[in-house]
């Protein structure tokens, strides 16, 4: 049956992907503002309650909140009203939940879960397929081509906003099974755009990619075939920058926080010239002193906010508050926040629920490991004028180790350093850390080692960490990504104790102040 329904998918997408390229680009997005309401109720109604077996039926059925209780909740206190209701009566899910890592427990109610209980049945995706690991589960591949019209009208306000339609341009994301260049692809050329390059930091994982890859290419028009290039090949992306300096035409390259960054400082070791060049970035927090690379090559850039469980989240504001201020998307995401304790403070952290019914997952409450502040503003860009006047910004993650547009979320990575390294390598689960730190501009990530543990083999030790991660659900990409760029390196030195005297399998060297100086003061 899963074999018949992973058949139907790729029918689905190799029948729609020409009418997705031929078709006009028809989104109203200031009415698909205007019915979220509505949107919201014929979600639940259609995905949760029609659905006995739904954990979020379930929830609501533990806390006490028929159909037409939930009703009353969004049509007497809005959308965001109802969720902060539904959240104090115990109807939310974690991150460790939603992920299928721990069960789902309120009170008498104890649910075992795994990631595809979550999945949006509302959805017909177009494309669904395993990313095919090594080892272990792979995670799925979903690629819904309304789900892309949709996103493609909020690219089309962001070219708008930041002029950036006529730039000539490239992309440095990687090639299936990782989604988000194929996606980023997707969605300019149904814009009508023309991508001149498409970079990959990563070669195709199996020939099912690699056929999905090539297909789409074939169709798509104008779209280029994907070029290899390693993370520490910057220098031609570089190269490429310069050179539509030189024809004076200064282009935009679609790529992580760390690509632009490694890129801008290729650029300055070869004394190229890249001035003018516009970066599109995500993935990572986009920090002052990678934003001060980029500004020292002479080039601008954009931060915008995505998820992979539902795409794109925030789109980046022209007249931004902060570096990384986004505009929510109201009629495609609903976010509220909650207090979550870090190291001895607390962050208000987002939760989200989805109101599309094309989105890959299907959210109510789900809370997220990013933190941040969440505003309504005014602003005269595109999507401002819009009525889009919800901001994120500050956007930061407080659970997981972010490097190369690539992340590990902790709970993944507590039987590494609890169990493996200590029975292969010596010591308790007390000796070893993992660090993020930001140095000379770059994300890099430490492995901590206590000397008590006595010698080690730094290369092994290094070698068996990455060969672990490739193991987990779409560590392959990352795994690759983190050798290639020399992230990961060893530390021998005490782990990092918290205020509250604990040693935290992951922690990250930045400061995190208590809530109310976070929420009432500047930000962190």
């Amino acid at each position: 049956m899963k074999m018949l329904g992973e058949i139907a998918g790729v029918l689905r997408y190799a029948t729609g992907l020409p009418r997705f390229f031929r078709e006009t680009l028809h989104v109203d997005l200031v009415a698909s503002r205007h019915y979220r309401a509505t949107a919201f109720l014929n979600i639940a109604q259609r995905g949760i309650y029609a659905k006995p077996r739904s954990p979020y039926h379930l929830l609501l059925q533990h806390a006490g909140i028929d159909f037409g209780t939930f009703e009353r909740l969004v049509q007497q206190t809005g959308v965001e009203g109802a969720l902060e209701r539904m959240h104090d009566a115990g109807v939310f899910i974690t991150l460790n939940e939603f992920k299928g890592r721990r069960p789902l427990q309120r009170g008498s109610l104890v649910l075992e879960t795994t990631e595809a209980d979550f999945d949006n049945p509302l959805l017909m995706s177009h494309y669904s397929a395993s990313s095919g690991g090594s080892r272990g589960t792979g995670r799925r591949l979903r690629i819904d081509l309304d789900l892309l019209t949709h996103e493609a009208a909020y690219l089309r306000e962001f070219q708008r906003g930041f002029g950036t339609k006529e730039r000539p341009l490239a992309v440095w994301r990687p090639v299936p099974a990782a989604s988000a260049g194929l996606k980023i692809l997707l969605r300019y050329a149904k814009l009508g755009g023309k991508i001149e390059r498409w970079y990959s930091q990563t070669s195709y994982s199996d020939w099912g990619h690699a056929l999905l890859t090539r297909f789409t290419v074939f169709f798509g028009p104008g779209l280029p075939k994907p070029q290899y290039l390693p993370v520490g090949e910057a220098v031609v992306v570089a190269r490429w920058l310069a050179d539509k300096v030189r024809e004076g035409t200064p282009a935009l390259l679609e790529c992580s926080v760390s690509a632009a960054v490694r890129v801008c400082l290729a650029a300055q070791k070869a004394k190229l010239n890249i001035s003018d060049s516009f970066f599109r970035i995500g993935g990572e927090p986009y920090t002052s002193a990678k934003a001060e690379v980029i500004a020292a090559s002479g080039c601008r850039a954009a931060c915008n906010y995505s998820m992979s469980e539902v795409g794109t989240i925030g789109i980046a504001c022209p007249e931004a508050s902060e570096r990384d201020d986004v505009h929510l998307l109201e009629d495609k995401i609903a976010a509220i926040q909650r207090d979550v304790a870090v190291g001895g403070s607390t962050v208000p952290a987002f939760v989200f629920t989805t109101l599309l019914p094309s989105c890959p997952k299907l959210m109510l409450n789900v809370e997220s490991d990013d933190y941040g502040y969440l505003e309504s503003r005014s602003c005269g860009c595109p999507l401002g004028n819009l009525g889009f006047h919800r901001h994120i910004r500050h956007i930061r993650s407080y659970e997981k180790l972010c490097s190369e547009g690539m992340s590990f979320v902790g709970a993944e990575l507590l039987r590494l350093l609890e169990e493996v390294l200590p029975a292969e390598f010596g010591g308790n689960l007390a000796d070893y850390q993992l660090v993020e730190q930001e140095e000379q501009s770059l994300t890099r990530v430490s492995l901590l080692v206590s000397p008590s543990v006595g010698p080690i083999d730094d290369r092994k030790i290094i070698s068996r960490v990455l060969q672990i991660l490739q193991t987990y659900p779409g560590g392959r990409v990352m795994a690759d990504s983190w050798r290639d760029a020399g992230t990961l390196r060893l530390v021998r030195r005490e782990p990092y104790v918290t205020g509250a005297s604990k040693v935290m399998p992951l922690h990250v060297l930045r400061h995190i102040r208590p809530k109310a100086n976070f929420l009432g003061g500047d930000p962190p």
